[in-house]
């Protein structure tokens, strides 16, 4: 272990993931402020939504630590969820450092990477599974925990100003089917050795009890799916390999074989096979095969529980799917719960799996056909029972979950609570934990494959059209700057009573795009920009008038 210098200190700072649910982002800094060493722990994506149009992922910004790369040691990976390392590919360029991951992490980092043409770039060490790693000051054991994904692992980090345990996402699984149950042995230990601090997972704070089991899904899967004479489709998260050999082991059970449905199933499945997972199983079907079997021989494993518009349960709910047609007499299971956010595109698509005739089997109608993959209040007071730090720091959670994670954790006689928000630099040691500076902390967008700021004028531009409309204006003008065709108008999303009375409002909005150019003197005539800007601000005042709206205006001029 790295000496340590008075003027040392071990400093946590979440640029993701705290304050939200998703896109985490963990810095762990140790040294003098002037020159700290860091390390990264996890580097996840979130997703956009309606406020965000034509947005799908999000990333965290890295500014801050960009400016600080050459002092970063290493990414270190806890598990494969998109909210934990989709944002690796994307922002390795900006960072250059190690990254490190157990295999069946690897095998999912490596694919994201070769798809941005990295992976002959990026060093990857695979950690094998209770592993150790050695970077500067910090020494890093990887902890067996279980979770909704293979190889899910929390991290004891040792360091000269005490020890983290950083949990990563997990839950107590006693039966988790595949992989190792939570290595609480370890932890215990590590509670007697001294634990300064936990940063750990707030997901189910507010729910009493525990997450539940695995092996509780697959005895109402195997029952249930027996009952069903159609055709069946399960909806899960493709990264719940556990839940996909359940799924599995149900449908072979009753005399099923299963169709993949969807990209990120096939490449899930993959990984697993990989690490020697799902090996005692049918070989899949693949789609032309499962045309030609009976109804009740198949069973199609697909990917799109949230309601994604491009995932395979939503084109087959639309009916474009090329290859798996769902009606009357089938069943769709939703083996997934509903993440926050996405209750209306869910609604949606189970609206029109409906009125295709689709029987709908879900959590909420068949209580244990899905169990969360994070802690609740009990098993909380397990964890904190095990390693017994001395700082409690909730992340992974919106801000009440993380005051309410606070507030258990004192109730757990805890003796120091820390919630930063993303952005928050908290002091762990030397001295009580406090939070001692805010550095940036924003998002970046990726639209149409390209990384823009959050603010960026496209996004900003396109949320004002999607509420306001759009007008489009042209006009042909002589040399001197009289009209000679025009003004043309075209007016995109906004309310007209019938065709009639949109001739009438794009009239109206012609005569005083006209107006505004003939107010026009002098230079302004000549400058074409000048024109723009005038027709521009006369159309949308008029535009406020007849519509109560300031619409996007887009004014092109011609000259002859």
């Amino acid at each position: 272990m790295a000496k340590r210098s008075q003027d040392d200190e071990l400093v946590f700072l979440p640029l993701g993931g705290s304050n939200e649910i998703g896109m985490n982002f963990n810095l762990y800094g140790f040294g003098p402020p002037h020159d700290r060493k860091w390390i990264v722990v996890d580097l996840g994506v979130t997703f956009g939504d309606q406020t965000t149009p034509g947005v799908e992922l999000i990333l965290p910004d890295p500014a801050f630590i960009e400016e600080h790369a050459h002092r970063i040691l290493g990414i270190v990976l806890t598990h494969a969820h998109e909210d934990h390392v989709g944002a690796v590919a994307w922002l390795w360029p900006r960072l250059k450092a190690p990254v490190y991951a157990t295999p069946f992490t690897a095998f999912i980092l490596r694919e994201k990477l070769r798809e941005k043409d990295l992976l002959d770039e990026v060093s990857i060490t695979e950690v094998p599974l209770g592993g150790s790693i050695e970077l500067g000051p910090f020494k890093i054991d990887l902890i067996t925990l279980t979770h909704s994904i293979p190889e899910p692992n929390g991290l004891a980090i040792r360091t000269p100003l005490g020890v983290i345990l950083h949990t990563g996402d997990w839950k107590i699984d006693p039966d988790p089917l595949l992989g190792g149950p939570t290595d609480s042995d370890f932890i215990r230990k590590l509670g007697d050795e001294g634990v300064l601090a936990m940063v750990c997972d707030s997901t189910n704070v507010f729910v009493d009890g525990h997450a539940g089991s695995e092996a509780e899904v697959r005895d109402k899967l195997i029952p249930l799916i027996g009952t069903l004479k159609g055709k069946v489709a399960v909806a899960c998260f493709a990264s719940n390999v556990a839940r996909m050999d359940s799924v599995i082991r149900a449908a072979e059970a009753n005399g099923r074989r299963v169709c993949l449905v969807g990209r990120s199933m096939h490449r899930m499945a993959a990984a697993a096979k990989s690490v020697g997972m799902l090996q005692d199983i049918k070989p899949f079907l693949d789609d032309n095969e499962a045309k030609h079997l009976p109804p009740k021989a198949v069973l199609y494993l697909c990917t799109g529980s949230q309601g994604e518009p491009r995932a395979a349960l939503s084109r087959i709910a639309e009916g474009t799917h090329p290859h798996v047609n769902l009606g009357a007499n089938d069943a769709c299971l939703f083996s997934s719960r509903v993440i926050p956010g996405n209750e209306i595109p869910i609604r949606n698509l189970q609206n029109k799996l409906t009125e295709r005739g689709v029987r709908l089997y879900t959590e909420r109608d068949h209580p244990g056909i899905h169990v969360s993959g994070h802690p609740c209040r009990d098993e909380l007071a397990e964890m904190y029972s095990w390693a017994r730090p001395e700082i409690a720091v909730p992340t992974h959670g919106e801000r009440r979950h993380l005051m309410e994670h606070a507030a258990f954790a004192r109730d757990l006689q805890v003796p120091q609570q820390v919630t930063p928000r993303n952005g928050d630099m908290v002091r762990l040691a030397p001295g009580r934990a406090e939070i001692i500076d805010e550095v940036t902390a924003g998002r970046l967008y990726v639209d149409a494959g390209v990384v823009v700021p959050e603010n960026g004028d496209a996004l900003r531009e396109r949320r004002h059209a999607a509420f306001n409309g759009v007008i489009a204006v042209s006009v042909v003008l002589d040399g001197r700057g009289r009209i000679v065709s025009g003004p043309q108008v075209r007016a995109l999303g906004l309310p007209t009573a019938n065709e009639e009375h949109l001739d009438d409002v794009l009239d109206d909005l012609a005569d005083e795009a006209e107006t505004a150019l003939k107010r026009l003197k002098g230079d302004d005539l000549e400058l074409d920009e000048s024109i723009e800007k005038a027709i521009s601000r006369g159309v949308k005042k008029a535009s406020q008038r007849i519509w109560g709206r300031r619409p996007v205006v887009e004014t092109t001029v011609l000259r002859i």
